[in-house]
């Protein structure tokens, strides 16, 4: 278990993490399902649940509905959108929530992408790592003790990564490798908190699994920072090309039985992760499927 140092009002608080988390988007379920996913995570024993923000819920509204519904589960956004609110208004949200909640929440920024501030929220998308830090600097009101806030950002590249580890506790990476994973703790330095989201597919057959895997990537394939990311860490552009290669599905979306799955997420552990998040990958709609995901790499966690 990690124990996280959390600052709120002054105060320190400390809290653990389990080595796996739950991530899983809450714009998939309405209220009534949103309780019944916590209560299943918290039965399972997880710690931690992270959520995104995109075109449904508001992200610190949705993060007080789950804490309002669980009892003992950390929040996390992964990530709460940082041309969504103003850094006083998300400093007045951390607060709000952490005060409410017994310092459950963890606020995850990130920049996003594009065609997402763009088209649907009318800003001028600028560069990711001056605007970031410039969102840092109205976040804190004492940046002496920043890195103890509950504070993380989404990071890939090294840059964001060195912002993440000299202004706020850690980084929230997502779609990536253990070898990215690698390269983060060594960025971040060791004291710092890596959380990073692992798509996981309870599958056996490789035709069914990559079909359940293509369908959940395919809307990533098109945002330049998740593109530059993997081209990055060494695939191609033939392996992003037509829904993606099975090289790169197989690394994105770890499938086949319970124990091999486990293996996958270890290897996230063992290059420095301080927790893998996972995101289960399963037909629309499908919660039960969702549900013996869950169940099945809680009994076999790494």
């Amino acid at each position: 278990m990690l124990r996280v140092q959390v600052a709120h009002l002054g105060v320190r608080a400390m809290r653990q993490l389990g080595r796996l988390g739950v991530w899983y988007p809450a714009d998939r379920l309405d209220g009534a399902g949103i309780k019944g996913l916590l209560g299943k995570v918290e039965e399972l024993g997880y710690s931690t649940f992270w959520y995104p923000e995109a075109l449904g819920y508001e992200s610190l509204s949705i993060a007080s509905y789950m804490l309002a519904n669980s009892t003992r589960l950390i929040i996390g956004s992964s990530i709460a959108n940082i041309y969504a609110r103003d850094p006083f208004t998300a400093r007045r949200g951390l607060r709000t929530l952490s005060s409410l909640y017994d310092d459950r929440f963890i606020l995850g920024l990130g920049v996003s992408h594009a065609p997402l501030v763009e088209r649907v929220r009318g800003h001028v998308y600028d560069k990711p790592v001056p605007t970031m830090r410039r969102y840092l600097d109205g976040l804190y009101e004492d940046p002496s003790n920043a890195t103890e806030w509950p504070v993380v950002i989404a990071a890939l590249g090294p840059l964001m990564l060195k912002l993440a580890a000299e202004r706020t506790a850690g980084a929230v990476p997502y779609n990536v490798t253990p070898e990215h994973t690698r390269g983060a703790r060594a960025a971040l330095g060791p004291d710092k908190l890596l959380v990073v989201e692992q798509k996981v597919c309870l599958e056996t057959d490789a035709a069914a699994a990559r079909g359940l895997a293509r369908r959940e990537l395919h809307r990533y394939l098109t945002l330049t920072n998740y593109r530059n990311n993997w081209l990055r860490i060494g695939f191609t552009e033939a392996d992003l090309a037509d829904g993606g290669s099975n090289r790169f599905i197989d690394a994105m979306v770890l499938w086949g039985d319970a124990a091999t799955i486990s293996h996958g997420l270890r290897a996230h552990l063992e290059a420095g992760a301080n927790q893998v998040c996972m995101q289960p990958v399963h037909r629309e709609g499908d919660t039960e499927a969702r549900n013996r995901i869950l169940k099945a790499l809680a009994d076999v966690s790494p």
